[in-house]
């Protein structure tokens, strides 16, 4: 089963993934597809606001935020791990739970990038919002950092984040019953 949908003037058929017993979502992956990416990431900017950094979730924001960064000519995007590396210095963590991850997560902040975002205005980057948790997860990272939420974006919006009038999308994204028929 799949879902055919246009998004940033392309179109793609998305395979339909149960999520448990009740619950399906379309997987949306815009890793190996960079003509998707470029797409996106031209579109989001063009809705974006005035912003310092953009900041995301490892992994599958990465590829959005890298290639937002390159088109906007910003020399640094931050991120947000999902293990400390050892690397890293003054870590600081929050606690997510993902729609599509089965277990809580972390996510880590290097105190470096930490010292950047002090001040500063922050875009909040993802690929899906669904629950809201990923991005829960960032906007607290970024303000222990001291940072200033300015925007929240993503590709796509599932589910009630179609209604959050705080996030920027380009199109939404419903969620499906296991059968692969659309929830009203």
């Amino acid at each position: 089963m799949y879902y055919h949908m246009h998004v940033a003037g392309l179109e793609r058929d998305l395979p339909i993934c149960p999520v448990n017993d009740s619950l399906s979502i379309a997987g949306f992956v815009i890793f190996g597809d960079q003509e998707l990416t470029v797409a996106c990431a031209r579109e989001l900017l063009a809705k974006a606001p005035e912003y310092d950094y953009i900041l995301t979730a490892e992994a599958k924001g990465i590829p959005l935020a890298h290639e937002m960064a390159r088109q906007a000519g910003n020399a640094k995007y931050i991120l947000a791990r999902k293990g400390p590396k050892l690397y890293m210095r003054d870590i600081f963590s929050v606690t997510v739970n993902s729609i599509t991850t089965a277990k809580e997560q972390k996510l880590y902040l290097d105190g470096a990038d930490a010292t950047l975002m002090k001040g500063k205005k922050i875009l909040l980057v993802d690929d899906v919002i669904s629950t809201g948790e990923s991005l829960a997860a960032l906007e607290a990272l970024a303000t222990q950092a001291g940072g200033e939420i300015c925007g929240r974006m993503a590709i796509l919006a599932e589910g009630d984040a179609q209604e959050r009038p705080d996030i920027i999308y380009l199109e939404k994204l419903p969620l499906f019953h296991p059968d692969g028929t659309i929830m009203a």
